[in-house]
């Protein structure tokens, strides 16, 4: 996985010229998540479908 900087600049860069600042936050929120999610994995912080199942009919 690149940097954080890096990747933030990369989706910086790949917005449209016209992005607006709640856009580009938008998608550095997006990238954050997406990186945390990743980092989960690697740790093996997940759920399985079935544990997954039991939480949402606990809603």
């Amino acid at each position: 996985m690149q940097a954080a900087k890096q990747d933030a600049l990369d989706a910086i860069n790949q917005a449209p010229e016209n992005a607006d600042m709640e856009e580009i936050m938008y998608r550095l929120y997006v990238l954050d998540k997406v990186r945390k999610g990743l980092e989960a994995v690697e740790r093996g912080d997940t759920l399985t479908s079935k544990e997954l199942e039991r939480d949402i009919d606990s809603w």
